[in-house]
Protein backbone atom coordinates (compact mmCIF):
# COMPACT_ATOMS: atom_id res chain seq x y z
CA UNK A 1 0.00 0.00 0.00
CA UNK A 2 0.94 3.32 -1.24
CA UNK A 3 1.77 5.71 1.87
CA UNK A 4 0.64 9.25 2.32
CA UNK A 5 2.43 12.31 1.94
CA UNK A 6 2.75 13.07 5.61
CA UNK A 7 3.91 10.00 6.09
CA UNK A 8 6.70 10.09 3.15
CA UNK A 9 7.30 13.52 4.37
CA UNK A 10 8.15 12.02 7.62
CA UNK A 11 10.63 9.22 6.35
CA UNK A 12 12.24 11.84 4.20
CA UNK A 13 12.82 14.40 7.76
CA UNK A 14 14.13 10.93 9.05
CA UNK A 15 16.71 10.14 6.52
CA UNK A 16 18.25 13.49 6.64
CA UNK A 17 18.78 12.97 10.03
CA UNK A 18 20.75 9.25 8.98
CA UNK A 19 18.00 6.89 9.16
CA UNK A 20 18.55 4.08 7.42
CA UNK A 21 15.23 2.18 8.68
CA UNK A 22 13.45 5.15 7.21
CA UNK A 23 15.16 4.36 4.02
CA UNK A 24 13.63 1.38 3.94
CA UNK A 25 10.45 1.57 4.87
CA UNK A 26 10.11 4.32 2.23
CA UNK A 27 10.85 1.92 -0.12
CA UNK A 28 8.93 -1.06 1.33
CA UNK A 29 5.49 1.32 1.21
CA UNK A 30 6.19 3.03 -2.46
CA UNK A 31 8.05 1.16 -4.22
CA UNK A 32 4.63 -0.06 -6.16
CA UNK A 33 3.66 3.36 -6.87
CA UNK A 34 7.23 4.64 -7.83
CA UNK A 35 7.48 1.55 -10.41
CA UNK A 36 3.86 2.17 -11.99
CA UNK A 37 4.92 5.49 -12.79
CA UNK A 38 8.49 4.34 -13.88
CA UNK A 39 6.97 1.70 -16.05
CA UNK A 40 5.34 4.69 -18.29
CA UNK A 41 8.35 5.32 -19.73
CA UNK A 42 10.22 2.03 -19.80
CA UNK A 43 7.41 0.04 -20.68
CA UNK A 44 9.32 -3.67 -19.59
CA UNK A 45 10.29 -4.69 -16.44
CA UNK A 46 13.95 -4.99 -16.55
CA UNK A 47 14.69 -1.30 -17.38
CA UNK A 48 11.92 -0.17 -14.84
CA UNK A 49 13.53 -2.18 -12.39
CA UNK A 50 17.08 -0.74 -13.52
CA UNK A 51 15.65 2.35 -12.88
CA UNK A 52 13.87 1.81 -9.33
CA UNK A 53 17.03 1.10 -8.08
CA UNK A 54 19.25 4.33 -9.27
CA UNK A 55 15.98 6.45 -8.52
CA UNK A 56 16.02 5.17 -4.79
CA UNK A 57 19.98 6.01 -4.68
CA UNK A 58 19.49 9.21 -5.93
CA UNK A 59 16.76 10.23 -3.11
CA UNK A 60 19.11 8.65 -0.32
CA UNK A 61 22.01 10.89 -2.27
CA UNK A 62 19.76 13.69 -2.67
CA UNK A 63 18.08 14.01 0.65
CA UNK A 64 19.60 16.90 1.83
CA UNK A 65 17.72 18.99 -0.77
CA UNK A 66 14.53 17.80 0.32
CA UNK A 67 12.16 20.75 2.01
CA UNK A 68 10.47 19.02 4.75
CA UNK A 69 6.48 19.91 5.00
CA UNK A 70 6.72 20.46 0.58
CA UNK A 71 4.84 18.10 -1.69
CA UNK A 72 7.34 14.69 -0.60
CA UNK A 73 5.86 12.23 -3.08
CA UNK A 74 6.28 14.84 -5.64
CA UNK A 75 9.88 15.56 -4.92
CA UNK A 76 10.22 11.75 -5.23
CA UNK A 77 8.18 11.28 -8.94
CA UNK A 78 10.07 14.75 -9.85
CA UNK A 79 13.21 12.65 -9.42
CA UNK A 80 12.39 9.33 -11.01
CA UNK A 81 10.65 11.58 -14.22
CA UNK A 82 13.98 13.28 -14.25
CA UNK A 83 16.12 10.09 -14.58
CA UNK A 84 13.60 8.52 -16.71
CA UNK A 85 13.83 11.32 -18.97
CA UNK A 86 17.58 11.37 -18.69
CA UNK A 87 17.60 7.61 -19.41
CA UNK A 88 15.70 7.85 -22.25
CA UNK A 89 17.54 10.66 -23.92
CA UNK A 90 20.19 8.36 -23.15
CA UNK A 91 19.48 4.88 -24.63
CA UNK A 92 16.66 5.45 -26.95
CA UNK A 93 15.20 2.58 -26.45
CA UNK A 94 13.30 0.80 -29.02
CA UNK A 95 9.60 -1.15 -27.49
CA UNK A 96 8.09 -3.85 -29.38
CA UNK A 97 4.09 -4.96 -29.06
CA UNK A 98 3.35 -8.11 -29.21
CA UNK A 99 2.01 -10.14 -32.57
CA UNK A 100 -1.73 -8.75 -32.82
CA UNK A 101 -2.60 -12.72 -32.69
CA UNK A 102 -1.20 -13.20 -29.22
CA UNK A 103 -4.00 -10.92 -28.14
CA UNK A 104 -6.63 -12.74 -27.57
CA UNK A 105 -8.69 -13.27 -24.48
CA UNK A 106 -6.48 -16.40 -23.28
CA UNK A 107 -3.23 -14.32 -23.22
CA UNK A 108 -5.14 -11.68 -21.36
CA UNK A 109 -5.40 -13.56 -18.47
CA UNK A 110 -1.38 -13.69 -18.13
CA UNK A 111 -1.13 -9.59 -18.74
CA UNK A 112 -0.60 -7.13 -16.00
CA UNK A 113 -2.21 -4.10 -15.24
CA UNK A 114 0.68 -1.82 -16.10
CA UNK A 115 1.40 -3.78 -19.91
CA UNK A 116 -2.73 -3.40 -19.85
CA UNK A 117 -2.15 0.26 -19.73
CA UNK A 118 0.97 0.42 -21.76
CA UNK A 119 -1.48 -1.13 -25.01
CA UNK A 120 -4.10 0.66 -24.18
CA UNK A 121 -3.13 3.99 -23.44
CA UNK A 122 -0.46 7.03 -24.70
CA UNK A 123 2.53 7.74 -22.47
CA UNK A 124 0.94 11.20 -20.76
CA UNK A 125 -2.28 9.69 -20.14
CA UNK A 126 -0.59 6.67 -18.19
CA UNK A 127 1.23 9.30 -16.23
CA UNK A 128 -2.05 10.89 -15.75
CA UNK A 129 -4.18 7.45 -14.57
CA UNK A 130 -1.12 6.08 -12.44
CA UNK A 131 -0.75 9.62 -10.77
CA UNK A 132 -4.40 9.23 -9.59
CA UNK A 133 -5.30 5.42 -9.32
CA UNK A 134 -1.98 4.77 -7.71
CA UNK A 135 -0.57 7.73 -5.92
CA UNK A 136 -4.27 9.34 -5.48
CA UNK A 137 -3.41 12.67 -6.99
CA UNK A 138 -5.87 15.08 -7.40
CA UNK A 139 -6.20 16.30 -11.11
CA UNK A 140 -5.04 19.92 -10.06
CA UNK A 141 -1.79 18.40 -8.35
CA UNK A 142 -1.14 16.28 -11.39
CA UNK A 143 -1.59 19.06 -13.67
CA UNK A 144 0.85 20.79 -11.53
CA UNK A 145 3.71 17.95 -11.37
CA UNK A 146 3.39 17.37 -15.41
CA UNK A 147 2.86 21.38 -16.14
CA UNK A 148 -0.54 20.94 -17.88
CA UNK A 149 -3.94 22.78 -17.06
CA UNK A 150 -6.21 20.93 -14.71
CA UNK A 151 -9.07 20.73 -17.20
CA UNK A 152 -6.95 19.10 -19.79
CA UNK A 153 -5.49 16.78 -16.96
CA UNK A 154 -9.19 15.90 -16.34
CA UNK A 155 -10.68 15.69 -19.84
CA UNK A 156 -7.08 12.89 -20.31
CA UNK A 157 -7.89 10.99 -17.33
CA UNK A 158 -11.72 10.55 -18.34
CA UNK A 159 -10.98 9.75 -22.03
CA UNK A 160 -8.28 6.98 -20.58
CA UNK A 161 -10.70 5.45 -17.96
CA UNK A 162 -13.54 4.92 -20.50
CA UNK A 163 -10.42 3.65 -23.22
CA UNK A 164 -9.37 0.89 -20.57
CA UNK A 165 -13.17 0.10 -20.24
CA UNK A 166 -13.69 -0.46 -24.01
CA UNK A 167 -10.47 -2.60 -24.27
CA UNK A 168 -10.73 -4.81 -20.83
CA UNK A 169 -14.20 -4.09 -20.35
CA UNK A 170 -15.28 -3.37 -16.17
CA UNK A 171 -13.69 -6.78 -14.86
CA UNK A 172 -10.94 -6.43 -16.30
CA UNK A 173 -11.40 -9.12 -19.97
CA UNK A 174 -10.89 -7.97 -23.04
CA UNK A 175 -13.97 -7.81 -24.57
Amino acid sequence: MAMDNKSVDRCLCEMQSGSNEAFERLYLNTKRGVYSFLYTYFHDEHSTEDAMQSVYLKIKRNIAGYRPGTNAVAWMLEIAKNHALDEIKRSRRVTYELPEELMGSEHMRDISVSDMIERTLGEEDARILVLHVVWGYKHREIGKILGMPTGTVTSKYKRSIEKMRKAYGEGGDQR
